[in-house]
Order: C-alpha cells, then sequence, then structure tokens
C-alpha cells in the first residue's frame, strides 16, 4: 500500500431523498428521525458509515487490504481471532496475557494486522476488545475518518402512508379478510449536509490511511445510494461533495470556518412554498472566506 496521506482534509456531503425514509427511527415506529426542536431532518452518522462499507465492499470484492470488519452475519471476534493465529497467540485469557507479557510490542502487531486488512479500520477506527474463551483483544483503533450526523436543510413533514397488500399471512386470516393494511413512512422532500474530518495526524502514527484509501473513500461517497436501493428509501443521491483540503498534516484553518464558506440557499426559481428538488437549492462556496493554504474541491 501507498504511504499515509499527509494533508488535512474537511468535507460536506450533500445529498437528498425523495418520497422515502432516509434512516428510520426503531424507537419512533422507524418514522424518519427529526430534530423535536428544529423539525429538521437527521440522518446517523452509522448509517452513512454503512452505505460507504457496503459500497466498498461491493467494489473491491474482498480484495487483499479492503476487507469490511463491520458486517452483516460475521461476528468481530472472528476477525479478531485471525490476526492472533498471524502472530502465533492464543485467544484464551491467561495465553493472550502472557503471549504479551513476553512481547511487549503485541499489541502494536495485532492492531497493525488489523488496519493492513480491513479498510472500515483503517478508515473510521473499530473498538477491537471483544471475548473468546475469556479474552480476546486487538486494541482500540481511533480512526482518522469521522462523520457527523447528517441535517437537514430545511425543517422536514414525515408523511404516514397507508398501504394494502393481497398477501395474507395465515390461513385463518385468509378466510376473514382478502387484504391486510400496512404503513409506509416518507419525507417527500429533503436536502441533507453531513460534515466529514480527516485527520493525517492519525492516518500517519495509527492506521496508515492511505492516499488510495482517500480516492476510493471520496468514489464510496459519491456512490454510497448508487447500489444500495430501496423502496423504502425512495430516490436518493448524493448531489455534491464539497471538500477542504489543507496544505499540512495539522491544518491551515479551523473547521467551522470553512464549513460557514458553504452556503444553501433557495434558488430565484423556486417555489415559495416547499422545496421538491434539489435545483430549488443554490449551493455557493466563498472563495474569499477560505484562508491561504486551504483548496477548495467540488465533486459530484
Amino acid at each position: 500500500m501507498s504511504e499515509p496521506i499527509k494533508n488535512r482534509y474537511e468535507f460536506m456531503i450533500l445529498f437528498d431523498v425523495e418520497n422515502g425514509n432516509p434512516n428510520g427511527d426503531p424507537d419512533a415506529g422507524n418514522m424518519p428521525r427529526v430534530d423535536p426542536e428544529t423539525g429538521l431532518g437527521l440522518v446517523t452518522d452509522v448509517c452513512l458509515k454503512r452505505k460507504i462499507r457496503n459500497y466498498v465492499e461491493t467494489a473491491k470484492e474482498g480484495a487483499t487490504g479492503y476487507r469490511i470488519y463491520v458486517k452483516d452475519g460475521v461476528p468481530l471476534n472472528r476477525s479478531d481471532a485471525e490476526a492472533c493465529a498471524d502472530a502465533g497467540v492464543p485467544t484464551d485469557d491467561k495465553g493472550l496475557k502472557a503471549a504479551k507479557k513476553g512481547d511487549p510490542d503485541l499489541d502494536r502487531k495485532l492492531r497493525d494486522y488489523m488496519c493492513r486488512n480491513f479498510f472500515d479500520i483503517r478508515t473510521f477506527g473499530a473498538v477491537m476488545t471483544t471475548f473468546v474463551k475469556g479474552a480476546l483483544n486487538c486494541g482500540q483503533v481511533r480512526g482518522p475518518v469521522q462523520l457527523g450526523f447528517a441535517r437537514s436543510v430545511e425543517p422536514i413533514v414525515p408523511q404516514e402512508v397507508t398501504i394494502t397488500r393481497v398477501a395474507i399471512t395465515t390461513e385463518a386470516d385468509a378466510e376473514k379478510k382478502g387484504t391486510e393494511m400496512g404503513r409506509k413512512y416518507i419525507v417527500p422532500y429533503g436536502l441533507y449536509r453531513a460534515e466529514g474530518y480527516i485527520s493525517a495526524n492519525l492516518a500517519r502514527k495509527t492506521t496508515g490511511f492511505s492516499s488510495e484509501d482517500l480516492e476510493l473513500l471520496w468514489q464510496a461517497i459519491l456512490n454510497m445510494f448508487e447500489n444500495d436501493r430501496s423502496a423504502a428509501r425512495g430516490k436518493m443521491a448524493v448531489r455534491e461533495l464539497i471538500i477542504f483540503q489543507h496544505d499540512s498534516e495539522l491544518g491551515n484553518a479551523p473547521a467551522w470556518k470553512l464549513f460557514d464558506a458553504i452556503h444553501i440557499t433557495r434558488a430565484a426559481t423556486s417555489p415559495s412554498g416547499p422545496a421538491r428538488a434539489y435545483s430549488d437549492y443554490t449551493v455557493s462556496v466563498d472563495e474569499t472566506a477560505i484562508p491561504a493554504g486551504v483548496r477548495c474541491i467540488r465533486m459530484g
């Protein structure tokens, strides 16, 4: 793999949903998540990272160095045990403690194995302190790439849509009725913005997140909804990815100052009522507010 990245980055993802549920809340009957104080829609960072993981897994098809650690149907400690097997150490509590006592560098070796083989650990980090037969600890890795919750630009109004189906579940129910009722929750339209951060310092010191990984991350973000379609999520698309690249490892400006340079306003041709399309908005970046040593890149 190539060398770790040398530049700090901040980025903003602009994505929208049309007639779908971008991220249901299981504690609220799977309704779209909403900030109750402002009415703005929310999408969790976990939801977005799942889409990125899914894309990388599809695009790389298990290629060396690009496996996914957090995935459906694979217990975490199964992957953790691979690191111990590679280092030739046992996974039980007594044996692992003895091995670490005999090799003070073992923790780093286990961590490096996981970072070298799993893209999402190298990117987002992971807590690898699962247990098998008493103990299995591959350490805790703080990833260089961090995402916040996505928040809609304007308040959303989730709608409950009643549906019917003709497929009856049981014979007993079929004798009583010919259809069953159901519900779907949708957001008619919403434009969301999510902010992310990439630390070159953590990439260099901890995970080895490289320029190749960075290019794959950008590709995954731009395409994270394209191979993950669902009738429940409606029409979702990443409209733009705005990247701020610093010319140093520790950065040349506070992240908030760069994000404040991005302005999302209603387009002159937008209707006076609720927005119903991306064309109802204008996205601009105030180049004069970007300090020296920072470059703005717009993708999408």
